[in-house]
C-alpha cells in the first residue's frame, strides 16, 4: 500500500486541509469584526464552535452519506460509517490515503454552517442554532454533497461545481436568507445604526480567508500540477479584481471606497470563482470575479434594503448570489482545455449551462425548504430568539456570560463570571 501513495499529491492535499480549517476561524474574525462590540464572541463563538461540533458529526456519518456507495442518486450509504474501511484505503486516481481525503472534506463541512450564521447574528440563541446547524449539515449540506460529488443525480446531469459554488456557498446563503427570514429582523434594523465595531478584525479575517481560499480550491484538484496551479491563478486574479469592483461601483454609487467595501470585494471574487476555478482560464476569471462584486455589492447595498430583509451580515447578499453567479459562469466559461474531465460552456460550444441553473434551482429550493422544516421542527422545543432584553443587553453577556473588551459591561448587566474567567480577560 505505501508503493502506492503518491507523496506530493498526499502532501499537498494535507497542507490544503490546513489552509481550509484556518478559514473558519478567520470566517469568525471576519464576522465577529462587522457585528457590534455587544455581539461579537457570540458571532465568533457561532463559527469556532462548529469546527468541534460538525467535525465530529462528518467522521461519525457525514463521510459516509456524502461519499458511500450512491443510494439511487439520493444519498451515500453506511458502509463508510465511522470511516469503516477508509482507514487503510487509496484514492486510485490520485493516489493520496483516502484518510487525507476525509480531513480535506471535513473542512469544507465544518465551515458551511459557520458561513450561515453570518445572516441571523445577533438575535439567535445559542443552543437552538448549534442543534439547527447540526441537523442541517446532516439532512441539508450532506445530501447536497453526494448530490453533486458524491455521484449523485446532479453529477449525473452533468452540473459542474469544482470547490463548492453549489454545496458550500450557495446552500449556505440561501439558507441563511431563509433563516433570518423565519426569526425576523433585529430590532432597531433600519432606525439605529449597527455598524461594524471593528474593521481591523474585519480586515485580518478576510485576508485570512483568502489565504485559505488557495487551499479550499487547488486543493480540490486533489493534487499538484497544473490543475492545482491553475486554480491558485484564478482563485488570486478573481479576488483582486473583486476588490476593484466592489470599490469602484462603491464610489460611484456612494462617492468614497471603503475599507469594508474592498474586504467585501475580495471575497466576493473569491466566492465567485469557487465553483469554476478548476474549469475556466485566468483571463475568464478576471470577468468572473469582476462581475461577481458588482452584482454582490447591488444585493448588499441596493436589494437588501429595498426589499427590508435583515442579512446582518450580508452572508446570502456575498456568498449566495456570488456563488450563484459563480455556477452561472461556470456554465458560460468552462472549457476542456483547463480540465479534460470537465465539459465546455457556453462561450466554447458546449452545452453546461443548462445543467447549471438547473442545478442553481434544485440548490435554492432545497435550501429553503430544508432550512424551513428544521427551524420549524426546533422551534417547537426550543426558543431560537433570544429575549427583548437579552438582544437590547447583547449575546455575549446574555449568551455566554462574558464580554469582549470590557468588564464594565458584567457591573451594568449584574451578571458576573467566574474568577478564573476573569483572569483571563
Amino acid at each position: 500500500m505505501v508503493n502506492m501513495i503518491d507523496t506530493g499529491n498526499t502532501a499537498w492535499v494535507l497542507l490544503c486541509t490546513a489552509l481550509v480549517f484556518f478559514m473558519t476561524p478567520g470566517l469568525a474574525l471576519f464576522y465577529g469584526g462587522m457585528a457590534r462590540s455587544k455581539n461579537v464572541l457570540g458571532t465568533i463563538m457561532q463559527s469556532f464552535f462548529l469546527i468541534g461540533v460538525i467535525s465530529v458529526e462528518f467522521i461519525l456519518i457525514g463521510y459516509t452519506l456524502i461519499f458511500g456507495d450512491d443510494l439511487h442518486g439520493i444519498i451515500g450509504d453506511f458502509s463508510k460509517f465511522g470511516l469503516g474501511g477508509a482507514e487503510t484505503a487509496v484514492l486510485s486516481d490520485t493516489h493520496i490515503p483516502e484518510l487525507a481525503f476525509v480531513a480535506f472534506q471535513c473542512m469544507f463541512a465544518v465551515i458551511t454552517p459557520a458561513i450561515m450564521s453570518g445572516s441571523i447574528t445577533g438575535r439567535m440563541r445559542f443552543a437552538p442554532f448549534v442543534i439547527f446547524a447540526l441537523l442541517w449539515s446532516i439532512f441539508v449540506y450532506n445530501p447536497m454533497a453526494h448530490w453533486i460529488w458524491g455521484g449523485g443525480f446532479l453529477s449525473d446531469l452533468g452540473a459542474l461545481d469544482f470547490a463548492g459554488g453549489l454545496a458550500i456557498h450557495v446552500l449556505s446563503g440561501v439558507s441563511g436568507l431563509t433563516l433570518c427570514m423565519l426569526l425576523g429582523r433585529r430590532r432597531g434594523y433600519g432606525r439605529m445604526p449597527m455598524l461594524p465595531h471593528h474593521l481591523p478584525m474585519t480586515i485580518l479575517g478576510a485576508a485570512i480567508l483568502w489565504f485559505g481560499w488557495f487551499g479550499f480550491n487547488a486543493g480540490s484538484a486533489l493534487g499538484v500540477g497544473f490543475l492545482a496551479a491553475n486554480a491558485v491563478l484564478t482563485t488570486q486574479i478573481s479576488a483582486a479584481v473583486g476588490i476593484v469592483g466592489w470599490v469602484l461601483v462603491e464610489m460611484m454609487h456612494r462617492g468614497k471606497p471603503t475599507v469594508l467595501g474592498a474586504a467585501s470585494g475580495g471575497v466576493s471574487g473569491l466566492v465567485a470563482i469557487t465553483p469554476a476555478a478548476g474549469f475556466v482560464t485566468p483571463m475568464a476569471a478576471i470577468i468572473i470575479g469582476f462581475i461577481g462584486a458588482v452584482v454582490c455589492y447591488l444585493a448588499v447595498a441596493i436589494i437588501k434594503n429595498r426589499l427590508g430583509y435583515d442579512d446582518s451580515l450580508d452572508a446570502f447578499g456575498i456568498h449566495g448570489v456570488g456563488g450563484t453567479w459563480g455556477a452561472i459562469a461556470t456554465g458560460l466559461w468552462a472549457t476542456t482545455t483547463i480540465n479534460p474531465d470537465g465539459a465546455n460552456g457556453l462561450f466554447y460550444g458546449g452545452f453546461l449551462l443548462g445543467p447549471q441553473l438547473l442545478s442553481l434551482v434544485i440548490a435554492y429550493v432545497f435550501a429553503i425548504v430544508g432550512t424551513f422544516i428544521l427551524f420549524k421542527i426546533v422551534s417547537a422545543f426550543m426558543d431560537m430568539r433570544v429575549s427583548i432584553g437579552s438582544e437590547s443587553l447583547g449575546i455575549d453577556i446574555s449568551e455566554h456570560g462574558e464580554g469582549a473588551y470590557n468588564q464594565s459591561e458584567f457591573k451594568s448587566s449584574g451578571r458576573f463570571i467566574s474568577s478564573n474567567q476573569t483572569s483571563l480577560l
